[in-house]
C-alpha cells in the first residue's frame, strides 16, 4: 500500500472529474433545537449547520450519500437528536442514508435506549466523544464502559473511537477487550497536521490497525491544518501511514464537515484528497470514496450501485 499512497506534489492539479462517493461523517446541528455544550464559548461553529447548509456545501461534487455523526448534545437530548435524524434518513430530499447516533455506553440505561431504536434499520453504531476536558484518559476502559460497548457488537452495532491522539492504546485496548464489536477510529486518530513530531502517533496507529475488528475513518485532519496556509504535502504523509497500516480494505472517507470548515471548504477537503490519493490503483480509490463504507454499514439495499 505504500507505495500505491505516495504523496503527490502539490503542483499536480486536482481531478477534473471525481466518482460518486459516501460521506461517512456528516454533522449537522439546529441551535433553535439542540444544545451542544462544546460551542458554549462561541467561535465560527457556533451557529445552526442545517442540512440545506450541507447541501449547498456539497454541491457538484458526485455525493451519492452521507451517514449522520452525532455532535455531542447533552445527554438528556441524545434521543431526540437520534429522532431528528432518522426522520431525515427516512426522507427522499437529501442524501443522508444511516447515523451513528449519540450514546453512553457505561450508564445504567444504555441497553434500554439501544432497545428503543432496535427496530431502526438507519442505526449503524453509536458514539461517545472521549476526547473533551471531563472524560480522562482509560475511561473507556472501565468494566461499564466496556460492558457497554458488547452490547453494541450483540446488536450488530459499531462503535466510533474519537480519541486524543495520544491516547491510541486506550481504543486498541478496547477493542481487544471487545473483539465481537466493530469499531472506526475517526479522524485518523485525531493527528495534527502542523505537528512537528509525529512519532508516537505513528507506532500507536501501528498498534491499533494490529486490531482486525478496528477500521480507520479519513475524516477530520485537514480541521487542524494552518487555515489558507496548508497544502496537500501537508495531510498526506497522515494519509498515507493510515493507509499503510489499514490497508485498502479499512479505511474509508467522511468530510467532518462543517467541522472541516476551520480550514477548507467541503470541496477543497475533498479534491485534496483525491489529489493525494490520485496514484492508487482505481479500485483502491473506489474502496476509499465508497465500496469499504457500503459494506462496513451495510448500505448495498439503500444506495445505487456506484462505479
Amino acid at each position: 500500500m505504500e507505495d500505491e499512497s505516495k504523496a503527490l506534489s502539490t503542483s499536480r492539479p486536482a481531478p477534473r472529474t471525481s466518482r460518486p462517493f459516501l460521506d461517512t461523517h456528516q454533522h449537522l446541528w439546529d441551535l433553535d433545537r439542540f444544545r451542544l455544550p462544546w460551542l458554549d464559548g462561541g467561535g465560527p461553529l457556533a451557529r445552526s449547520h442545517r442540512m440545506a447548509d450541507y447541501q449547498m456545501a456539497a454541491a457538484g461534487l458526485n455525493l451519492a450519500a452521507s451517514v449522520y455523526m452525532e455532535v455531542d448534545v447533552t445527554p438528556d437530548q441524545q434521543a431526540l437528536e437520534a429522532e431528528y435524524v432518522l426522520e431525515l434518513c427516512r426522507r427522499d430530499d437529501n442524501p443522508m442514508v444511516a447515523a451513528v447516533i449519540g450514546g453512553r455506553p457505561a450508564s445504567d440505561d444504555f441497553g434500554a435506549y439501544l432497545d428503543r431504536l432496535r427496530d431502526c434499520a438507519e442505526v449503524k453504531g453509536v458514539r461517545q466523544v472521549l476526547h473533551v476536558a471531563e472524560t480522562p484518559p482509560g475511561y473507556c476502559l472501565s468494566p461499564t464502559f466496556i460492558r457497554g460497548v458488547r452490547h453494541l457488537g450483540e446488536r450488530g452495532l459499531s462503535f466510533d473511537l474519537c480519541l486524543r491522539s495520544n491516547e491510541l492504546l486506550d481504543g486498541a485496548r478496547l477493542a481487544e477487550a471487545c473483539p465481537e464489536t466493530r469499531f472506526i477510529l475517526d479522524h485518523c486518530g485525531n493527528a495534527n497536521v502542523q505537528s512537528k513530531d509525529r512519532s508516537q502517533w505513528q507506532r500507536d496507529i501501528e498498534q491499533i490497525a494490529r486490531q482486525s475488528n478496528v477500521v480507520c475513518k479519513i475524516s477530520g485532519i485537514v480541521a487542524s491544518a494552518k487555515p489558507d496556509a496548508w497544502s496537500t504535502d501537508d495531510l498526506a504523509p497522515i494519509i498515507n501511514h493510515v493507509a499503510s497500516e489499514f490497508g485498502p480494505n479499512r479505511i474509508f472517507f467522511g468530510s467532518d464537515w462543517p467541522v472541516c470548515t476551520l480550514a477548507a471548504t467541503y470541496r477543497q477537503w475533498v479534491e485534496a484528497l483525491q489529489t493525494i490519493v490520485a496514484g492508487w490503483p482505481a479500485e483502491n480509490q473506489r474502496k476509499l470514496f465508497h465500496k469499504n463504507a457500503v459494506e462496513f454499514y451495510r448500505l448495498a439495499g439503500a444506495l445505487p450501485e456506484l462505479s
